[in-house]
């Protein structure tokens, strides 16, 4: 993997095409500022306000799924607060919601939640954020997935989107408390 040009026009150039294919690992540096730069905003957000993403829609939704992805959970809200919408950014198959939920990025999930991002969008594998989440909890695990199936269930996400059980045991006491059980189960 080639490291990311030093040229302005050619970063942003960059930017625009890895935003697109979903190269959101690589573009990590653009979404943070130098550390020894007080007072500078990320690269993609001085982008943003320049407005040289008025004519690149989609690479600018994709911004915002690619903060979520990262945990960049104040870039996140500068976007959201500037009208993006949380489901635009989806040419992965996932949109910001379900990137920052499978990532285990708890702060950015809170955000979500907080600014009433759908839940129950299915992603290309025909997932909501909660099934998706439940699927990366046992699959790829991250510190914070216990708590995110907690926060997306109290904030109303369907329990019934979770696949149950689901074999873990962690997961699936969660789960339960929120009134998942097996077909032939009752709940007492």
């Amino acid at each position: 993997m080639k490291p990311i040009s030093e040229d302005g026009e050619a970063l942003f150039h960059e930017a625009l095409c890895g935003l697109l294919r979903g190269d959101f690992s690589r573009l990590e540096p653009l979404f943070h500022s130098v550390p020894d730069s007080a007072g500078m905003k990320p690269p993609i957000l001085e982008w943003h306000d320049q407005g040289r993403f008025a004519n690149e829609p989609k690479a600018l939704a994709e911004a915002l799924t690619c903060a979520c992805f990262l945990g960049r959970t104040s870039v996140a809200e500068y976007l959201l607060a500037r009208g993006l919408d949380p489901e635009a950014g989806a040419a992965t198959g996932l949109n910001a919601f379900h990137w920052a939920a499978n990532r285990g990025q708890l702060e950015t999930v809170r955000l979500l939640i907080q600014r009433k991002a759908p839940m129950e969008t299915r992603n290309m594998y025909g997932g909501t954020v909660l099934g998706g989440t439940v699927w990366a909890a046992i699959h790829e695990p991250k510190p914070d997935h216990l708590q995110i199936i907690e926060e997306l269930l109290k904030a109303g996400a369907r329990v019934e989107e979770a696949e149950y059980p689901t074999g873990n045991d962690q997961v699936d006491a969660v789960l339960w408390r929120y009134g998942a059980y097996l077909p032939n189960e009752k709940k007492t």
